[in-house]
């Protein structure tokens, strides 16, 4: 198997690098997109009805998304609940950034891999077809294991940019569904600490407003 890379030219070596940079992507977002690292069961359990002061110890613990993004809410309690918002916004999109880490590059890969492969393929042909005088009337078999080895580049494409593909694709929506559950746990966090307690702001525009009437 080495034999046959090492004879196949560069481009079959940069499909190998292709594969093993495919392989550790997919292995990381596996890892790190599972739901209990993104959404720890203890911390949305507890979002539910535990006081800030819990919230905040249970987040710094919990290194996740869903543990930075409910200290950035607790932290912030003193602001008006849509600064709040806003500065959790801010936050929720790096979160979503770093899911999406090395999904771009998975993306490349399935785009170039099947060209790269052609490319190697076309560059094997073309000097058999160069001496294809020569091989007709000598040894055939030599074309043949020549043409064979130059379609081996285009089925290696193929077989690194096919499950590159499925990753790619099966990830970019776990980050999805992911981001969703984040904004709607979050959303219930921020609904709960201000229950009953006005935003700053709007209190301050309604005693504004009381003023001018009252003059």
């Amino acid at each position: 198997m080495l034999e046959s890379i090492r004879d196949a030219g560069p481009f079959m070596w940069l499909l190998v690098v292709l594969s093993v940079v495919s392989l550790t992507l997919i292995f990381d977002r596996a890892w790190a997109l599972r739901r209990a690292r993104v959404l720890p069961t203890v911390l949305t359990d507890a979002i539910a009805d535990r006081q800030p002061s819990e919230l905040r110890i249970l987040s710094r613990a919990s290194s996740s998304p869903l543990g930075r993004l409910t200290l950035s809410v607790v932290d912030h309690l003193g602001w008006p609940k849509a600064e709040n918002a806003g500065a959790l916004e801010v936050c929720a999109r790096q979160e979503v950034a770093k899911l999406e880490r090395g999904l771009v590059v998975l993306e490349i890969i399935v785009g170039i891999a099947p060209l790269l492969g052609l490319v190697g393929t076309l560059y094997g042909i073309i000097p058999l077809f160069g001496d294809f005088g020569k091989a007709v009337s000598g040894d055939n078999t030599l074309l043949a294991k020549g043409i064979a080895a130059a379609l081996n580049k285009t089925l290696a494409g193929l077989m690194v940019a096919i499950p590159s593909l499925v990753a790619w694709s099966y990830f970019n929506k776990k980050v999805e569904s992911l981001a969703v559950e984040l904004e709607g746990v979050c959303d219930m966090l921020l609904r709960r600490l201000y229950l009953g307690s006005p935003d700053k702001g709007a209190t301050n525009a309604d005693a504004d407003g009381s003023e001018g009437s009252n003059r």
